[in-house]
């Protein structure tokens, strides 16, 4: 099984900064695998709507994508000697208000909840104006 744990949730103010991290239970998530073998995808869910696709990132990196209410404010990251993945999300706004999720998949990014293997629980962010 694959384990996954967000943090860095909060109470923050509009126009302020926040840093979220995604971190495995270990080094191998499955065997002879680590992180660098899966695409990270960070997932948001508001009160009463659909989890919508906030940031993916392959495993070497190479191909990211961002949401377009997102674009130009949050950067998805990821360290995979530390088996982690952080979104970094700047400029936020009350609308940015969610429980935040981090979720796994093969090596390819996705854009579907679907089509993720494994979820953490999720971090609340609330962004006051």
């Amino acid at each position: 099984q694959v384990q996954l744990g967000e943090s860095g949730g909060g109470l923050v103010q509009a126009g302020g900064s926040v840093r979220l991290s995604c971190l495995a239970s270990g080094r191998t998530l499955a065997p002879g695998r680590t992180l660098s073998s899966y695409a990270v995808g960070w997932f948001r869910q508001a009160p009463g709507q659909e989890r919508e696709i906030v940031a993916a990132i392959s495993w070497s990196g190479g191909s990211i994508y961002y949401a377009d209410s997102v674009k130009g404010r949050f950067t998805i990251s990821r360290d995979n000697a530390k088996n982690t993945v952080y979104l970094q999300m700047n400029s936020l706004k009350p609308e940015d208000t969610a429980v935040y999720y981090c979720a796994a998949r093969d090596y390819n990014i996705a854009t579907t909840v679907r089509s993720y293997d494994y979820w953490g629980q999720g971090t609340q962010v609330t962004v006051s104006s």
